[in-house]
């Protein structure tokens, strides 16, 4: 036996987890893009890729200027060039195998040993380049390959059989994205081909990456009712324990919302009523570039939880948008002006817009849900994202208690690391106060010995400062002051 004598220390592991924060405003967009331009085009379709960085996201899904018929290249551009926030979760449906078009054979002019097919989409391994009747060989004649627009750029070699060719007849495939339907996002289970498409992949992101989704958008066929139905319900539930919220849009074509006044009618027409759902109306417009309004209002949320230390109880109404007008979806998209009254009766029905307040601005903090519903937790959109992220965030901080022993000690350390981390945030001033408690009648005997603990957390994030009213009155008095000289 060791004979111990002066001084030692013995340290203990910490008793408080951790916390193990997801992303509070993690986007899941779900749409097409231009895969002849990723990296890999057959390795695309309704595969999830994460994107730290516009480089990343262009070799995931393909990029490029065509924001309207590439809805995922709206919230690419969104995310990292109008508001350089990160990650974004892409989920491209467009399957370059299924929705194509033949190019028909072109005659194209040879300028300084290349010519240019004037076409968007074409897959490069489709390509076929003649010089008359003669079916040229890549590598050995020329090189195809995209310019900056995406365009395919047939480039002669001067060992070629073709190298004196004035001019080249070029055809392929390109990818159709007109040929993908609402069905294609909403997607679902291929028993025959035992694979997910669509909005099913939602499942897949936590174990792929890691991380809880925040928001799931699908600018443009959001506006479909089917469509933003299933996204509000994918919000629920997934993997069985976590819960996000779902920015849509709301119809703008000339059958839907084209004034303020329409937007009751087409919200209530396309049940948009979740409070896990924020409606967005009208398009917005940057320079020549339209946006569905949805991929730059996703994006300022998650701009507006970055700079808020990742925290998601700040609203994102009335921060400033990168946009230089509001527009309809119409052939044109004829441009719309809406001012502070008009956009306060938009928010009456639970709908966000924007106005022009010395530059544009969000303008709206009410989910779908209202004015159906006036329980805070659900109406103030700021507020449901809070509860959603601290759940989400509980789950992943204890999860590495599950199966631990019933005892009272792992009682009193998820107490005391919840009630430490809620003080935390009231003293930033990130809500009015989190408290958590063990109470023993929720927990009768049967339960315990079933394997089940129940804890009762409080939360109160701060809603919106909507209104605020400032009460003018004249007062005799001063005047009377003024003029007597103050005697």
């Amino acid at each position: 036996m060791a004979y111990n004598r002066g001084v030692k220390i013995l340290e203990n592991p910490t008793s408080l987890a951790a916390p193990v924060l997801g992303t509070a405003a993690l986007q899941v967009v779900v749409g097409v893009s231009p895969v002849n331009l990723a990296e890999d085009p057959y390795n695309v379709t309704n595969i999830p890729k994460l994107a730290h960085s516009l480089p990343e996201a262009s070799a995931a899904v393909g990029y490029s200027g065509n924001l309207k018929d590439y809805n995922l290249n709206q919230s690419i551009s969104a995310t990292f060039t109008k508001f350089a926030v990160a990650p974004i979760i892409l989920i491209n449906v467009l399957d370059p195998k299924k929705h194509k078009t033949a190019v028909p054979e072109t005659a194209c002019n040879v300028d300084n040993m290349q010519a240019v097919l004037q076409s968007e989409g074409v897959l490069l391994d489709t390509v076929i380049v003649k010089d008359g009747e003669n079916t040229l060989q890549e590598g050995t004649d020329y090189i195809a390959s995209f310019d900056s627009a995406g365009l395919v750029t047939v480039t002669l070699l001067e060992a070629g059989s073709a190298a004196g060719a004035k001019s080249l007849n070029i055809s392929g495939d390109r990818i159709d994205p007109s040929k993908v339907t609402s069905g294609d996002i909403i997607g679902g289970y291929d028993v025959s081909a035992k694979k997910e498409s669509g909005l099913e992949l939602i499942r897949q992101i936590y174990p792929l990456f890691g991380m809880a989704p925040g928001l799931i958008t699908s600018p443009g066929y959001s506006k479909d009712p089917v469509v933003a139905s299933v996204m509000a319900a994918k919000c629920l539930n997934i993997n069985g324990v976590f819960t996000c919220e779902c920015i849509v849009d709301l119809d703008c074509t000339p059958d839907g919302a084209v004034t303020y006044s329409d937007v009751k009618t087409i919200k209530e027409k396309s049940g948009f009523s979740s409070c896990h759902m924020e409606p967005v109306w009208p398009k917005v417009r940057a320079g020549d570039d339209v946006y569905y309004y949805s991929a730059i209002y996703s994006a300022l949320v998650a701009y507006n939880d970055i700079v808020n230390d990742d925290v998601p109880n700040l609203s994102a109404s009335n921060k400033p948008l990168p946009i230089t007008g509001l527009c309809l979806d119409d052939e044109g998209n004829s441009g719309i002006v809406i001012d502070q009254e008009q956009a306060n009766v938009v928010n009456s029905y639970g709908v966000v817009t924007a106005i022009n307040w010395n530059g544009f601005r969000s303008w709206g903090n009410n989910s779908a849900a209202y004015p159906a519903t006036t329980d805070p937790k659900d109406r103030w959109f700021c507020c449901r994202r809070f509860f959603s992220w601290w759940g989400n965030s509980f789950i992943l901080t204890y999860f590495q208690k599950v199966d631990d022993p019933a005892d009272f000690r792992l009682i009193e350390s998820i107490c005391d690391a919840e009630n430490i981390r809620g003080n935390s945030y009231v003293a930033q001033g990130k809500c009015a106060g989190a408290r958590i408690e063990y109470i023993e009648d929720e927990n009768p005997i049967t339960d315990i010995i079933n394997g089940k603990i129940q804890f009762h957390q409080y939360l109160a994030p701060y809603p919106p400062a909507e209104y605020i009213l400032n009460v003018l009155e004249f007062d005799p008095s001063m005047l009377e002051a003024a003029l007597s000289g103050g005697e």
